[in-house]
């Protein structure tokens, strides 16, 4: 049986639609052939994140994270040009030997 995937905007529609509670979540599960427990999983996952929409910080707060990681990571690629130069000069210093 093949997985299904769904759209963002879908599972938007079928959450907005349990959150105006004009039907029972069982209904529209099967209206929309998904099962219960996924509904409910969405509906939470989409409460969590629903303060992201209103957060004026978000763009920031996520650039200084992104800079942040690409500071480690230029250490991290710095650190590795350096152990693979030793590296190297310890394998000429052993074959000469």
């Amino acid at each position: 049986m093949e997985r299904r995937s769904f759209t963002s905007s879908f599972k938007t529609k079928v959450v907005l639609e349990l959150l105006r509670g004009e039907r029972e979540s069982n209904e529209i599960a099967a209206v929309y052939e998904i099962a219960p427990n996924q509904l409910r999983n969405r509906k939470s996952e989409f409460l969590e994140n629903a303060e992201i929409v209103f957060d004026r910080k978000r763009d920031s707060r996520l650039r200084d994270e992104l800079n942040a990681k690409q500071r480690e990571a230029d250490q991290l690629a710095k650190k590795v040009g350096q152990q693979t130069i030793e590296i190297d000069f310890l394998k000429k210093t052993l074959e000469t030997k």
